[in-house]
């Protein structure tokens, strides 16, 4: 039997998730834990590099209430583990370094910047995406 579970749609050909592989439709909105276990937010969207096809950063929406006064914290993709248990991503930083961390409001996109990346890897301490 296959692994594979299909979203409903029109056609019903489209397979949102595998053993290994999940769509990005399925992943935004995918909440975000520390490793206690507390809930820092969720999933926004992922930022994929048109080069490799990889992801590099998971964009999360933190804090406000009801969209306002909310803002979005790309992470480093490589700095998420999904946790099965919680059904969510888990992240090795607390609510106050997070507070801290690169971040950007809802009309901005700083990743224009071309060093904006290699901020973000400063800050969580990761390598750069390849």
């Amino acid at each position: 039997m296959s692994d594979v579970r299909t979203a409903t749609t029109a056609t019903n050909l489209e397979a949102d998730e595998t053993h290994r592989l999940i769509s990005s439709e399925k992943v935004d909105g995918t909440a975000v834990y520390d490793r206690r276990g507390e809930r820092l937010g969720t999933v926004h969207h992922v930022m994929i590099d048109k080069y490799t096809g990889q992801v590099s950063y998971a964009v999360m929406s933190f804090g406000g209430f009801l969209g306002m006064g909310e803002s979005y914290h790309p992470l480093p993709w490589k700095a998420l583990t999904y946790d099965t248990r919680l059904e969510g991503y888990v992240v090795d930083i607390d609510k106050d370094r997070l507070a801290n961390a690169p971040s950007h409001g809802r009309e901005e996109d700083p990743f224009v910047d071309d060093e904006y990346g290699a901020k973000l890897d400063a800050y969580y301490r990761t390598a750069p995406s390849s």
